[in-house]
């Protein structure tokens, strides 16, 4: 289940968010995220994916795969400042980039100039790959420090809370009770609804 600002604006608190979702019982962990869709380059190749910005030390609590990095260690290589990137294994592949390369991310929207609108881009080095054995995620998604995503998306910080359940199967239930609870102002997305 994810909690995002309505406005995609960061969220003024995300502990409280979270404190707020772990109230219910079936939630057993919470952290934030920045989640951008952009354009992420090597030379002439060019693919979409969502880039997603994480703290390293409170996404390793919340799925297997971060879990995994964590204890390899590629999590804690994502540094604010430093530009590390993690790449899932086909998103990686179609690239054709391997840790110790560097990828170009190319932002939505852009800079206004005196010549027109230009991209904002930075260039991240990868640091690792991760292959979560679905397709979509290994071929579509990138992690950064939430720091550099706040700062390279302009966002002032986190835009959502990531909750994990004790019980995947009662998504759509805990996500009602909690847009119940949370108001207008949040915008409840759980597993159900987005695949």
């Amino acid at each position: 289940v994810e909690l995002i600002d309505t406005g995609d604006n960061a969220l003024p608190d995300w502990h409280a968010f979270a404190n707020q979702a772990r109230q219910d019982p079936a939630v057993r962990e919470a952290a934030p995220f920045v989640a951008v869709q952009s354009l992420l380059a090597r030379g002439e190749d060019m693919r979409g994916a969502v880039v997603r910005g994480v703290l390293p030390e409170e996404e390793g609590r919340l799925t297997d795969m971060a879990a995994k990095l964590k204890l390899d260690g590629t999590l804690d290589q994502l540094v604010p400042g430093a530009w590390h990137i993690v790449l899932g294994a086909e998103l990686a592949r179609s690239l054709g980039v391997k840790p110790g390369d560097t990828v170009t991310v190319i932002t939505p929207g852009g800079q206004v100039t005196m010549a027109g609108t230009v991209p904002r881009t930075r260039m991240f080095t990868v640091v690792g790959t991760f292959n979560v054995g679905h397709y979509e995620y290994d071929s579509g998604m990138a992690l950064i420090h939430m720091d550099d995503a706040a700062r390279l998306y302009r966002t002032g910080g986190p835009t959502g809370v990531q909750l994990k359940l004790a019980n995947v199967n009662q998504a759509r239930e805990v996500g009602q009770r909690l847009a119940d609870r949370l108001g207008p102002g949040v915008i409840v997305r759980d597993w159900t609804r987005t695949n």
